[in-house]
């Protein structure tokens, strides 16, 4: 996510559901232009349109552009390595929840074959 020195450069975000792409425009400090690209860019930021093609964007989108925002301005990611660390960070995550899974299992049946040996 965003490192604590960022943090405080950004306003804070608001306690709304939805937010204009203005408004992120204005808390992310990324032109509108910019968040429409990155749509492009990245799949999963996909924000909600209604009447007219309006964009609204949700807290979760909100906090991912500020992430990529990190990542691109502040880390010098290019968008393709950005990509692929916002996809990376998701698949260890889930590698590791599945090892933490295995393992726990694994014990068990330990367990369970000990108890039976008895």
């Amino acid at each position: 996510m965003l490192e604590p020195s960022n943090n405080d450069e950004l306003p804070p975000i608001p306690g709304k559901r939805y937010f204009t792409i203005g408004e992120v425009s204005e808390l992310c400090k990324v032109k509108p232009h910019v968040l429409r690209y990155w749509e492009q860019e990245f799949p999963t930021l996909n924000p909600v349109k209604r009447r007219g093609n309006r964009r609204y964007y949700q807290r979760q989108d909100v906090l991912l552009i500020r992430q990529i925002r990190s990542l691109l301005y502040d880390q010098g990611f290019t968008i393709g390595g950005a990509r692929q660390r916002l996809g990376g960070e998701g698949a260890k995550e889930e590698a590791t929840q599945i090892r933490q899974i295995i393992n726990q299992t694994v014990s068990e049946l330990e367990e369970l074959l000990e108890v039976l040996k008895v």
